[in-house]
């Protein structure tokens, strides 16, 4: 029999759990509403409940359980110091404790993106890469960085925060209390605000025909559309917001000089207006170190990347 695994990712909205093998092959996966406002021990106990019943499911027991949080942890302890998304904000949590009696296996945590960077390492492009950056471009920017095939995590697990790099001085306020942080800049609502503005302003005639003219329906998938259609300036928009994308990149490259970047996210399937814009800056601003043997990929996993990286979490028991 194989060895399984299982993998729980805790969102805001959803709580989602997976079971695979040591391979990378999901055998079974469901979701259930988060609930937060139910309080931390409720939220768990759900969890547990949705493991358990995969497992139940799948006729398969798991051998531990890696956990994907969205915030600061301290990964010895098993414990959530700050997860700012959530109601308390889980200051202190005994996760593993209360978690490892109702599943009746280790239980290991990490953050989401880390956990996604995990993911891409052990079962994605990642495999072959000595050092490599993963950057994951959605509501928000996060990242995670691995050197000589190991996460590089620091002491909470906060290592790799690569939407907080500084792009542009003095640019928009960040969430984090910086100002000119990638995330504010190319992440998924940076973009869509910039295609809002050029819709109402009259400067998108395609976007204003794929979405009926409703800002609402202005997504980075529906900007894509518009720019490969004919939209000079919505594709001017993304092509900016990748170059402050590049930018990011450029600083670490020359920190790390990586053998791989991935880009993950819903940003990243903007496709070839984003890679081409990031390749061309790397290659206009690095020149330190040759950058022709730095590959720039989308993530092999996709959607999979932060299950698969809470799987290889529970496999490496903790140590990665």
């Amino acid at each position: 029999m194989c060895a399984v695994y299982a993998s729980v990712d805790l969102g805001g909205t959803n709580i989602k759990a997976v079971l695979a093998d040591d391979q990378g092959n999901i055998l079974v996966s469901d979701s259930v509403p988060t609930l937060s406002y139910e309080g931390p021990q409720k939220v768990l106990e759900r969890m547990a409940r949705l493991v358990n019943d995969l497992s139940q499911r799948s006729g398969h027991k798991p051998l531990a359980v890696g956990m994907a949080v969205p915030g600061l942890i301290d990964l010895a302890a098993g414990k959530t110091k700050f997860l700012p998304n959530l109601p308390t904000q889980w200051r202190d949590v005994a996760v593993r404790d209360i978690l490892e009696p109702q599943l009746n296996c280790p239980v290991y945590l990490l953050n989401d993106v880390r956990a996604a960077t995990l993911g891409e390492l052990t079962f994605g492009h990642g495999r072959t890469a000595r050092t490599m950056a993963f950057f994951a471009l959605g509501t928000g920017i996060g990242g995670g960085v691995a050197i000589d095939g190991r996460l590089r995590l620091g002491p909470l697990g906060a290592a790799g925060e690569l939407g907080h790099l500084v792009v542009m001085p003095d640019g928009p306020q960040c969430g984090c209390g910086a100002r000119g942080c990638l995330e504010t800049v190319a992440s998924g609502p940076a973009i869509t605000a910039e295609g809002v503005r050029l819709l109402l302003s009259g400067l998108a005639p395609k976007l204003h025909e794929l979405t009926g003219g409703d800002a609402g329906k202005v997504t980075t998938r529906t900007m894509a559309m518009a720019a490969a259609a004919g939209d000079e300036k919505v594709r001017d928009a993304i092509i900016r917001a990748a170059r402050f994308l590049g930018y990011g990149i450029v600083d670490v490259i020359v920190t790390l000089h990586p053998d791989l970047i991935v880009l993950g996210g819903g940003v990243a399937n903007i496709g070839a207006l984003i890679f081409d814009t990031v390749r061309r800056t790397v290659r206009e601003q690095v020149h330190m170190l040759p950058v022709d043997d730095i590959a720039i990929k989308p993530s092999q996993l996709g959607d999979n990347a932060g299950a698969l990286g809470g799987i290889a979490l529970a496999m490496k028991g903790g140590n990665v």
